[in-house]
């Protein structure tokens, strides 16, 4: 029996993390359950984060996290979203930032005469290097002479293992196309780094296609031609810039699932969509994106026909209109995932 830690977040994070865990429990009643009280609320009322023994627990009992969007105008600093994402990505070594962009219905993509069939991409973003590293800092700060410096940071035991995870996915998978993305015609050092390492893996997979584009000429591309793409492998920035811009292909962020993954460990799922203050406990928030990473959270678990059923039902609900308002619908949070449950059935 799987073992998941829910953290339902703030804002509409709450709503749609409660809508994902119902679909949870019809598909797969066998999963157990534990709720975790993190965010803004608890931060606020304690000053607590993310507690060592709740972490130390993660790690000893759990299989995998399912996390809500973080973030909170009460907290200006943010310092429990970063404490609580940021701080599980680095800590649990979650080196894969796993990012589909699948078109479910093609009238909600906004690129001219494209199928689903042309927006089906998946993109393994880097996910503990980087400029995210929060190396760095400010010298002179508040005067005329303030300096500010990030530090990017890239190994080559971090790029190897995101590149090989790519190309094992692409193997895998059946698929023949992996393009590596990055700015090394800028960033000479660390853009260096992955052109080595990229063509020392690529050359371990003959069968399968290795290319690469500068991360602004894949960003014109994917916008001009995105079924060119089948998996994209990329660094920590230029990744969640071009997922981004892939959530709106798919048809907007409130269709986009992710996943952070360790193969083999406790891994964190989370809708990207963000927390949504302003649309909070009105009960509009869209919950497919919870919905879709649920599915993406069984795939994990070694239950990829449930993800596939989560998929078809989504798609039937987008389909037929059945979807928030911000999609062009009507329906209430709940009443989407009633839907959803319906089309499943």
């Amino acid at each position: 029996m799987a073992k998941i830690a829910v953290v339902p977040g703030d804002g509409i994070g709450t709503e749609v993390i409660e809508q994902g865990v119902r679909v949870l429990k019809e598909i797969a009643p066998d999963l157990e359950f534990e709720w975790f009280d993190l965010g803004a609320d608890r931060y606020l009322r304690d000053g607590v984060t993310l507690p060592d023994d709740v972490f130390e627990r993660w790690k000893a009992e759990f299989d995998c996290i399912y996390l809500g969007a973080l973030g909170d105008p009460r907290v200006p600093s943010n310092v429990h979203a970063k404490d609580i994402l940021l701080g599980s990505r680095f800590r649990l070594d979650l080196f894969i930032n796993l990012r589909p962009i699948k078109l479910l219905d093609a009238r909600r993509c906004p690129l001219k005469g494209k199928s689903c069939d042309d927006v089906d991409i998946v993109v393994f973003r880097e996910n503990t290097e980087d400029l995210y590293t929060g190396m760095g800092g400010t010298f002179k700060q508040g005067t005329p002479d303030e300096v500010a410096q990030e530090v990017c940071i890239a190994t080559r035991k971090g790029v190897e293992r995101i590149v090989r995870a790519a190309f094992e996915y692409t193997a895998s998978r059946g698929l023949s196309k992996v393009c590596m993305s990055d700015k090394s015609n800028a960033m000479r050092n660390t853009g260096g780094l992955w052109q080595r390492v990229f063509r020392e893996v690529a050359s371990e997979y003959p069968a399968i296609e290795a290319s690469h584009l500068y991360v602004d000429v894949l960003a014109m591309e994917l916008v001009r031609c995105p079924e060119r793409f089948e998996v994209v492998v990329t660094s920590n920035l230029f990744g969640d810039i071009v997922t981004d811009l892939g959530a709106i292909l798919q048809g907007g962020i409130g269709l986009a699932g992710s996943g952070n993954i360790h193969p083999g460990r406790l891994s964190l799922f989370e809708p990207v969509h963000g927390s949504a203050p302003d649309i909070a406990g009105q009960g509009i928030a869209n919950p497919l994106a919870a919905i879709l990473t649920a599915g993406m959270m069984l795939n994990h678990l070694g239950r990829p026909e449930d993800e596939k059923r989560i998929q078809a039902a989504v798609q039937a609900c987008l389909l037929n209109d059945e979807v928030t308002r911000e999609l062009g619908g009507t329906l209430s949070t709940v009443e989407v995932t009633d839907a959803f449950l319906s089309r499943l059935a």
